[in-house]
């Protein structure tokens, strides 16, 4: 069904309305979405109404609502102006830092009512835009500090950030080199019970790593530079004795590691080194009673000059929109269970 086929939306008297006019209509067709589904999203999303005609698009409802619609609208356009392509997630992304700008939250890349502006990570083979607010702030915390911690649920991308933005900093020449590793203890599995040699052991448990590797970069650049050193990928335990230097460091799964593990990955820290640690401590997989070394970290750290601390929450979920809604039922029900405990 077309825009001008849709029955309107009742709005109250004082609504506000307005129409954007868009100079190039190749590039506004494309704005709008096949079959106008792009304008679709945003009008369930905002509860307003969007028309089309050619290349302008009429905006009537709530004046908070049509003032995001128009920011996320200049932004996507202006993204398409500048080669850029546009999905559906990128249509949500816009929507919640316009959500943001509005509610005036405090993010270096936002104005109150000025162009709506994102984090960025460029590499050859891609450019990943920030879809929420504290996607955004974690870039920034990314290209500020030595040393981040990016925590919270699954989907939220704050691994595959990390893995971008060391991609980065290799093609840029910040570093030589990238480093990524996960503790090779989860869900009670142990190395030493699983079959074949030490990189058939440790394959599976990196494989998440690999994967956004292979999505920043040429496949044939990825195995060049794993076979000459210059991308390693490998268990938290190669890692001790060693002094990383002149690398961006990951670690990711780190909620699984113990507090001397998190101690020895942390102190491994050489000259112009970045260093990223990831993961969620509402999921640590250590047996009963040994403490998490991301949680302890997030204690002892938060203070510490030259560290970013930034928290991922349900609502940053990039996925499916139904993974937000298990993250948050799972979050309840924890929460049910400290009360009785308690």
């Amino acid at each position: 069904m077309s825009s001008h086929e849709r029955q309107p939306k009742r709005h109250p008297a004082d609504a506000n309305h307005f129409v954007l006019t868009f100079e190039n209509n190749r590039l506004a067709s494309e704005l709008f979405g096949q079959f106008d589904q792009n304008l679709k999203l945003i009008e369930d999303r905002l509860h307003i109404d969007a028309r089309t005609r050619g290349n302008t698009v009429s905006i009537t409802g709530d004046v908070q609502a049509t003032n995001i619609a128009r920011r996320a609208l200049d932004y996507l356009y202006g993204r398409l102006q500048n080669g850029g392509q546009i999905e559906v997630n990128d249509v949500e992304g816009a929507l919640r830092m316009a959500q943001a700008a509005d509610d005036q939250l405090v993010f270096p890349a936002l104005e109150k009512k000025a162009k709506l502006t994102m984090g960025q990570i460029s590499t050859r083979k891609k450019t990943i835009v920030a879809r929420t607010p504290t996607q955004d702030a974690y870039m920034r915390a990314l290209e500020r500090s030595e040393l981040v911690f990016g925590v919270g649920p699954a989907g939220t991308g704050k691994t595959y950030l990390a893995v971008a933005h060391a991609a980065q900093l290799l093609e840029r020449g910040a570093v030589d080199r990238i480093i990524l590793s996960r503790p090779a203890v989860e869900a009670g599995e142990r190395l030493g019970f699983l079959p074949g040699d030490m990189k058939e052991k440790v394959d599976p448990y990196l494989r998440p790593l690999y994967d956004a590797l292979y999505d920043m970069m040429p496949g044939d650049k990825v195995e060049r530079a794993i076979t000459a050193g210059v991308i390693e990928i490998a268990p938290l335990a190669f890692m001790r004795g060693r002094t990383l230097a002149n690398a961006a460091v990951i670690l990711d799964e780190a909620q699984n590691t113990t507090s001397m593990q998190m101690k020895m990955f942390l102190t491994r820290l050489g000259d112009n080194a970045r260093m990223i640690v990831t993961g969620d401590p509402s999921q640590v997989d250590l047996p009963r009673g040994v403490k998490s070394g991301l949680v302890e970290a997030l204690q002892i750290l938060h203070s510490v000059e030259g560290i970013s601390v930034v928290r991922f929450k349900d609502v940053d979920v990039v996925r499916h929109p139904l993974v937000a809604r298990i993250v948050r039922a799972y979050d309840a029900e924890g929460a049910v269970d400290s009360g009785r405990d308690g």
